[in-house]
């Protein structure tokens, strides 16, 4: 079995790798503490930087004209001349769910680019031979071993 704990076996096209990617390579997440409010590696401290900007923009389009149909029921109340309909249900009905896939798309990128800029490769290594696919290598999903 390999270890997939140490990055020492990773080969690469022989680019050298930025500090952000080596001090990711360099930590090991198992031992990492996790704290959302104090993030201990600069990939997590990135992430949730992400994360929770994403969340704030979330909540301010989807809660946004809620809030200001009850603080000022008359403007969001009003029709609109080219819809016919009040702006508030257009503001819930259509900018909010719009505003939620575009901030997906969004999160998207940044995240590819928190990927790209700490050296995360997401593709799966080729073993070099077919191994026939069978149950011993398909790894345990908790972590531990196939009795």
């Amino acid at each position: 079995m390999t270890d997939n704990d140490t990055h020492d076996s990773v080969e690469t096209d022989g680019g050298t790798a930025t500090q952000p990617a080596q001090a990711h390579r360099n930590t090991n997440y198992l031992d990492e503490e996790v704290n959302i409010l104090k993030p201990s590696t600069a990939f997590m401290r990135d992430h949730l930087r992400v994360v929770w900007t994403s969340f704030v923009v979330w909540a301010l389009i989807v809660f946004g004209p809620v809030t200001l149909t009850a603080i000022a029921p008359g403007p969001m109340s009003q029709t609109m001349p080219v819809l016919g309909f009040p702006l508030h249900y257009f503001l819930v009905a259509f900018c909010a769910p719009t505003g939620a896939l575009i901030l997906a798309a969004i999160y998207a990128r940044k995240r590819d680019s928190l990927d790209e800029k700490y050296g995360i490769d997401h593709s799966t290594p080729d073993t070099g031979g077919d191994t026939g696919g069978g149950p011993d290598d398909a790894a345990a999903t908790d972590g531990g071993v196939e009795q």
